[in-house]
């Protein structure tokens, strides 16, 4: 069978640096004799792709009963490959490098909708990448199909986003103990500004004016103190909402909200 080209460029970066990087690491101690593992089964293919921006990792692994990974490799939207080695069978980390694969981001997006179609939906998760039956060529209406469903995942990939960046937050929430009970988003000032604001729902206007009685920290910050906020991160700038039960926030229409204690 033939490989399919592009996860052929990907499996050739991969063996190339194992050779550089575990040159004492025979193929009779590896699984199936070093094949490389796409691991799809966690997220698949799709979620990987639009919320992460790669394709699900590709492995090597051990031959023993731990059966610990030799290579992890991630492979990026841009062609950027990421690749982490192990010895001592898994348990020390050898390099870490990254590289530019010679593919182009079309290609890689054909092979996104070829594994989506040929691997996740046929049921076979983390298998051998040489033993799934990947099409020549995907055609147009697969890919668009593999780009209409993505478009469904968009809210999560912008919630992740946010909970890189940072958010003001009233010293209620963050040091007495308090849930946020409203919440908006402002234009960001800085690239890493989310533009959200969280408050426990009854600061008045001095109170929150004051630069002492707010503090800046990360969005995840917040959901880790309050997880129910994670459901609306992804709003858009001008969104406000107010808190309406223990679980649930409305958008702001001049009610009172819920203010509760952690």
């Amino acid at each position: 069978m033939a490989m399919n080209p592009t996860l052929s460029a990907i499996q050739n970066v991969i063996k190339k640096n194992m050779a550089v990087y575990l040159p004492d690491v025979s193929p009779e101690s590896l699984e199936d004799g070093g094949k490389i593992f796409y691991m799809n089964g966690k997220d698949g293919t799709e979620f990987d792709w639009f919320v992460n921006g790669r394709l699900c990792p590709f492995m090597v692994f051990y031959g023993d009963e731990d059966n610990l990974g030799a290579v992890k490799a991630l492979v990026a939207k841009d062609g950027e490959i990421t690749l982490c080695f192990y010895g001592d069978s898994g348990k020390k980390m050898v390099k870490e490098l990254t590289a530019s694969l010679d593919v182009t981001e079309e290609d890689l997006l054909k092979l996104a909708a070829n594994l989506r179609l040929n691997a996740d939906e046929k049921g076979r998760w983390d298998a051998s990448s040489d033993a799934i039956e990947l099409d020549d060529d995907v055609s147009p209406q697969t890919v668009d199909d593999f780009l209409s469903d993505g478009q469904e995942l968009d809210p999560t990939a912008v919630r992740k986003e946010v909970l890189g960046k940072f958010a003001f937050v009233s010293k209620k929430i963050t040091q007495e103990g308090w849930k946020v009970g409203y919440m908006v988003r402002d234009d960001p000032e800085e690239d890493d500004d989310s533009g959200w604001q969280f408050f426990a729902g009854d600061e008045d206007d001095d109170y929150s004016d004051d630069p002492d009685n707010v503090e800046m920290i990360p969005v995840a910050a917040v959901v880790e103190l309050d997880p129910v906020v994670m459901n609306y991160l992804g709003s858009p700038v001008g969104a406000s909402f107010v808190r309406v039960s223990s679980d649930e926030f409305e958008e702001d229409d001049g009610q009172d909200p819920l203010v509760e204690k952690r």
